[in-house]
C-alpha cells in the first residue's frame, strides 16, 4: 500500500517497538530518576505508515498538502494484540492492520509531530509503571517517570507556541498541567495550566478545530455536555473559556481527536458508543459549530479494551 502523502517513510513510528521499550521498562521504579534508569537500545522498524491507504487524487488540495495532522487510530484487544486503522480517503477508515503483541504493559502511545511540518515524527508511550518513552525508527528512549499521578494524559498537538507537539496531564485533583515538547523527543518541566478538571469524563483534541489556525480541546462532562477550549498559544494560558458546542454525548464512551481523519484538511473526532459503533464528526472549522452530524464508519469497535 501507498504511504498518506506528507507521511515521511520510516518516520510513522512503524510498530512503535511498544513491546520492546515496555521489556526495557521492566524493574524500574516509577520514582527513578530518568539519569539512573537504563535507556532501550536503538531499535529499527518497519513503516507502519503502509498501513493506511493513500487518499484519491481528487482529494481536497489542503489534505494533499499537508496542512492539518494526520495520524492512526490504534486499537488494543483483550488479547493486548495492537493495530491500527488508517483513513481510506473517503470519509472512514481502510482494514485494519496488525502491529504487534504485548501491549498489556502500554496505557498511552501517541504519534506526534516535532518540527511543525503536520508529520509524524515519532511516538511518546506511557507505560502502567508510570514511564513515558519517546521511539523513532531509529531509536527508543526514557524520557520520564511518575506519571502515574495522572488519571489523563493527551498530546493535543502544539500549545506552547513552538514547533513541536505538547503534552498535557490531569492530576487525581483535576489540576491541569502542561509539558512542552523538545525537538528532541524529550520533555520540559511542567506548568500548572488549569484546576477544576475533574469536571469532564472526557478530554481530548488534536489539532485546530475552530478555525483559527491554533490547537484546541474538546471535553465532555458528566451530564454529557461538549465542550470546546480554544487554543491561545501562550503556554502559560493555553485555552480561553470554554464555549457549550453539543449535548447528549453520554452516550460515548470513547471520544477520540487523531486530527483530520477524512482528509479534508480539517480537524475531526470519532466517537465509539456502547454497541461498539465508531462514530466519525466531521470539522467544519466553525468554532460555533465545530462539527458536522455524525457518520458511521465502523462497527464492532468494543473488541478493545483501548482505543487512542
Amino acid at each position: 500500500m501507498a504511504n498518506l502523502p506528507g507521511r515521511k517513510r520510516g518516520r510513522g513510528m512503524s510498530r512503535l517497538a511498544v513491546a520492546a521499550i515496555a521489556a526495557a521498562l521492566v524493574g524500574t521504579s516509577a520514582g527513578a530518576a530518568v539519569a539512573d534508569t537504563p535507556v532501550p537500545a536503538p531499535l529499527k522498524s518497519a513503516d507502519i505508515a503502509a498501513a493506511a491507504v493513500a487518499e484519491p487524487s481528487n482529494a481536497p488540495a489542503a489534505a494533499q498538502a499537508g496542512s492539518t495532522p494526520v495520524f492512526l487510530l490504534w486499537g488494543v484487544d483483550k488479547n493486548t494484540n495492537g493495530y491500527v486503522y488508517g483513513p481510506s480517503g473517503t470519509g472512514g477508515f481502510a482494514t485494519r492492520s496488525f502491529v504487534d503483541s504485548g501491549w498489556n504493559g502500554i496505557k498511552l502511545a501517541a504519534a506526534i509531530d516535532l518540527n511543525a511540518d503536520g508529520e509524524s515524527d515519532g511516538a511518546w508511550t506511557w507505560d502502567t509503571s508510570g514511564h513515558v518513552a519517546f521511539a523513532d525508527d531509529t531509536q527508543s528512549k526514557l524520557v520520564g517517570s511518575g506519571w502515574n499521578i495522572y488519571n489523563t494524559v493527551l498530546t493535543p498537538s502544539n500549545l506552547g507556541g513552538t514547533s513541536t507537539d505538547d503534552v498535557l496531564a490531569r492530576d487525581s485533583a483535576g489540576v491541569l498541567w502542561l509539558y512542552k515538547g523538545n525537538s528532541n523527543g524529550t520533555l520540559t518541566a511542567r506548568v500548572k495550566v488549569g484546576s477544576g478538571w475533574n469536571i469532564y469524563t472526557h478530554i481530548t483534541g488534536k489539532g485546530d478545530l475552530s478555525g483559527d489556525g491554533r490547537a484546541d480541546l474538546v471535553v465532555k462532562d458528566s451530564a454529557g455536555v461538549l465542550w470546546l477550549y480554544k487554543g491561545t498559544g501562550n503556554a502559560t494560558a493555553p485555552f480561553s473559556a470554554r464555549t457549550k458546542v453539543g449535548s447528549g454525548w453520554n452516550i460515548y464512551n470513547k471520544i477520540i481527536a487523531n486530527g483530520d481523519l477524512n482528509l479534508d484538511g480539517r480537524a475531526d473526532v470519532v466517537a465509539r458508543d456502547a454497541a461498539g459503533v465508531l462514530w466519525l464528526y466531521k470539522g467544519t472549522g466553525n468554532a460555533a459549530a465545530p462539527f458536522s452530524a455524525r457518520t458511521k464508519v465502523g462497527s464492532g469497535f468494543n473488541i478493545y479494551n483501548k482505543l487512542f
